[in-house]
């Protein structure tokens, strides 16, 4: 015991919740726990665990080869799917400092929030939405990763309130904790405006180009933005039962949102949506004709799940460098005979 009287480092941790913690914020002495039960950690709580095996994963490492909304950039500082993921963790964390809750439980959710995103942005999204039965949806996909797909096919075995915030994190979603109501919100300030800071390094808008009335209230500047964001979201939200945003502001979002959708993802995705359809079209029609060239890790979940649910879970699992490895090994000869020439 310390000096304080606390048998581990994980039991201080948790006193000092209660002690500064919002009576809204989830404990992490009061989770509800995980599928499986595990001995506690001495030095950490749940939620902080559940932030490293996140951080571990090799789904989290795949991340930084997948497309945000720009395919194979040539430049270093467009935002990849693990800098968006960092964003809206740092975003998050900021949230639930300023609002007193755990931000230990809103630093994984967020990191976690993206984990079962398809190579090719949205369009991957679209495309295999399209082709499987029971269509598909990057949120329950996220959850799927973390517990049927990584560790071979063990899981993460995250806690409840972890699943909930990634499983809820669209702007759809009713997450049960003010945590995963502050990723909710994160996840739509980093996008909107790492999104409008790439669409202008590419040259398909100009800062001038923004909606007057959703600068003139949220600022012309990406961090202007997202600190006047964060400023309404304390406002707002500050000892309440919620996390919200203030209507006006809310609008000012939805309104960037909106032109970012018209002027940016659209045109944006038309030269890659042809070309990553027909790939991803291809490969899942292959191996739904022969799911015993899946690797061994995603044969073993056949026996729990059905073959069009393991050739997804393949597929978006890929990055986008893989995925076109993958088509051109199934599809492409690399070398062909054309009138005795080797071409």
């Amino acid at each position: 015991m310390d000096e304080k009287g606390y048998a581990t480092v994980r039991e201080r941790i948790c006193a000092q919740e209660e002690r500064f913690l919002s009576p809204y914020a989830q404990k992490s002495a009061e989770t509800k726990g995980r599928a499986k039960e595990e001995p506690r950690c001495t030095f950490r709580t749940d939620f902080q665990r559940d932030r490293d095996r996140i951080i571990y994963s090799n789904s989290f490492k795949r991340l930084k080869n997948k497309t945000q909304v720009f395919f194979a950039p040539e430049g270093d500082h467009y935002i990849t799917r693990l800098t968006h993921t960092l964003d809206v963790s740092q975003i998050a964390r900021s949230l639930a400092r300023s609002l007193a809750l755990n931000e230990d439980l809103a630093e994984a959710i967020a990191l976690g929030h993206d984990l079962g995103h398809t190579p090719f942005g949205h369009v991957g999204e679209r495309v295999l939405a399209k082709l499987a039965t029971d269509g598909f949806y990057h949120n329950e996909q996220s959850v799927r990763v973390v517990d049927c797909i990584e560790k071979q096919g063990r899981g993460l075995n995250l806690t409840q309130e972890v699943l909930d915030g990634i499983l809820h994190h669209k702007s759809s979603g009713k997450p049960s904790t003010l945590e995963g109501q502050a990723v909710s919100l994160a996840d739509r300030i980093a996008y909107v405006n790492h999104d409008i800071e790439d669409a202008i390094r590419a040259g398909i808008l100009q800062p001038d180009d923004l909606p007057k009335r959703a600068v003139q209230l949220l600022g012309n500047e990406t961090k202007t933005r997202i600190n006047t964001a964060i400023s309404d979201i304390y406002t707002t939200s500050y000892l309440k039962p919620y996390v919200r945003m203030s209507d006006e502001m809310m609008d000012a979002i939805n309104e960037l949102r909106s032109f970012m959708f018209e002027r940016v993802y659209e045109l944006a995705n038309v030269s890659i949506q042809e070309r990553s359809e027909r790939m991803l079209t291809q490969m899942f029609d292959y191996f739904m004709k022969h799911v015993e060239k899946l690797p061994q890790s995603y044969l073993r979940l056949l026996e729990k799940d059905g073959k069009e649910r393991v050739v997804c879970d393949y597929l978006s699992g890929m990055t986008d460098r893989y995925a076109i490895s993958v088509f051109e090994h199934l599809f492409i000869p690399s070398t062909f005979s054309l009138g005795g020439i080797v071409t």
